[in-house]
């Protein structure tokens, strides 16, 4: 018992409180668009933690919202055969990361963390997409995975160049949603290795996880009732300008 409340009790009944309201956030998040957990928690975390121990608190919630995710749509073979090459070097670069650069390789960590909420910001907000050519999807699929794994390992944030990566092949809503969940899921775990491999994942760490798996949780059936009641492009929008606040504060304050 004192392991899974350690880490609570080492921060403070107000930082505490922050830590379940980000969960419950971030699940609404996921639940009206799909993802964003793991980009909020790290975000909002960021500002009053280091970000391994933020990524050291996502990754009982993220792994099991992304299975929950996985588990619906009925083309996991198909997605399996097509994305491998890219899920491999996700796993790949991340622990290649984890080992070179580390979440907590320096005071730069932040500013990385920053950096990477405010290009996917900014590309959600801006960006029109893109179409992948079959005969590309060989060699830029591998690319982008060891590029997504790289920067998983540097700040905790799994989106980039994934998320715009999957979006240009053209999948339909629910192959979409559930390769999100499928890309999302290696990332966790391969992060949870890089974590566990820096002494940055330990029981106390899963404990508290495990905690924030129940307002995560709660946030996305709130999300999920709220979808049906809200333009999902409008919040989307909303969803990324404040993303795009909370990168530059952090780029920029570190």
């Amino acid at each position: 018992m004192t392991t899974l409340f350690g880490f609570y009790q080492e921060i403070g009944p107000a930082l505490s409180l922050l830590v379940a309201f980000t969960f419950l956030l971030a699940g609404a998040v996921k639940g009206v668009i799909g993802l964003g957990l793991p980009t909020i928690a790290m975000g909002l975390l960021g500002l009053a933690m280091s970000p391994a121990q933020a990524a050291a608190l996502l990754i009982v919630p993220s792994t099991l919202t992304n299975l929950w995710q996985l588990a619906a749509g009925g083309h996991l073979p198909a997605l399996l055969r097509r994305l491998w090459p890219m899920l491999a070097m996700i796993f790949i670069g991340t622990l290649l990361g984890s080992a070179w650069l580390g979440i907590n390789s320096g005071e730069w960590a932040a500013q990385a963390l920053g950096g990477a909420l405010l290009v996917y910001a900014l590309y959600g907000l801006f960006g029109r997409g893109f179409s992948v050519p079959l005969v590309w999807e060989r060699w830029l699929g591998p690319l982008c995975g060891l590029l997504t794994g790289l920067i998983t390992a540097a700040t905790g944030v799994f989106v980039i160049p994934a998320v715009p990566y999957l979006q240009g092949l053209g999948l339909n809503r629910d192959e979409m949603v559930q390769a999100l969940g499928l890309s999302f899921t290696v990332s966790t775990l391969a992060l949870a290795l890089g974590l566990a491999g820096q002494d940055a994942l330990g029981a106390e760490a899963l404990g508290a996880s495990l905690l924030v798996l129940a307002p995560a949780l709660l946030g996305m059936l709130c999300g999920q009732w709220l979808r049906q009641r809200i333009s999902a492009a409008l919040f989307k929008r909303c969803f990324f300008t404040g993303l795009a606040v909370l990168g530059a504060h952090l780029l920029l304050s570190g």
